[in-house]
């Protein structure tokens, strides 16, 4: 099968995601983003590293990407990438049951039996307990969340940790677990809204070295 060259950009999400970063940090973001993408969803966390730390405050760059045994990456850009290669599969095997029914009744004049129809309901209904099964959401503890942050962010300060810890789950448990007016699906992929209450709560010290803009006078009256 060949490499899936596109997948999709949420640009709403990304600006929101990436309001606090410099110019140079959001563009080696970008680049990791695509390099995950081309090498099959997955980073060598020694190259991350290597490129993170090659730029001012690379860790806010790095803080960007989950680690585990067989690499890092980006859950956003991972799930995206599954849903789109789940949707394409899904796609073929329509095309070619549509295919292979039309192929079917043009050469003969007869049903289809008895076992094939019901193969087809028992294949409609494992589909659909097995989205059913995918849209499952379990709702996390306190617990759960200062884990995932402290894992994510391990240079802020733990107590910062748990104060927003507490005040993620307060939010969400009062409305339900929704995000709008939708069911929350993954409760991590909700922290990307976030994230500049994360970045005043978590590390305060960095927002403040931000420098503010400042405009030439002689340049906005031209």
């Amino acid at each position: 099968m060949a490499k899936d060259p596109a997948f999709l950009f949420y640009s709403s999400d990304f600006l929101t995601g990436t309001m606090f970063m410099t110019n140079e940090q959001v563009g080696l973001y970008i680049r990791l983003l695509c390099a995950q993408h081309q090498h099959g969803g997955r980073i060598d966390t020694n190259v991350l590293r290597t490129q993170c730390e090659s730029i001012t405050n690379g860790s806010l760059v790095y803080s960007k990407f989950e680690h585990d045994d067989t690499g890092s990456f980006s859950v956003r850009l991972d799930e995206e990438m599954k849903k789109r290669k789940e949707k394409g599969i899904k796609a073929r095997e329509s095309v070619n049951k549509r295919w292979n029914k039309d192929l079917y009744d043009s050469n003969t004049n007869v049903l289809r039996s008895e076992d094939e129809n019901e193969n087809v309901i028992k294949d409609k209904k494992e589909d659909k307990k097995e989205s059913t099964r995918e849209n499952q959401f379990k709702k996390p503890t306190q617990e759960e969340i200062s884990i995932y942050l402290s894992e994510k962010y391990p240079t802020a300060n733990k107590n910062a940790i748990n104060t927003f810890s507490e005040k993620f789950y307060n939010h969400y448990d009062n409305n339900g677990w929704k995000v709008g007016k939708n069911k929350m699906k993954s409760w991590k992929l909700a922290f990307t809204s976030w994230n500049e209450t994360i970045q005043k709560d978590l590390f305060p010290s960095v927002v403040k070295s931000i420098p503010s803009p400042s405009f030439n006078s002689k340049n906005m009256n031209r």
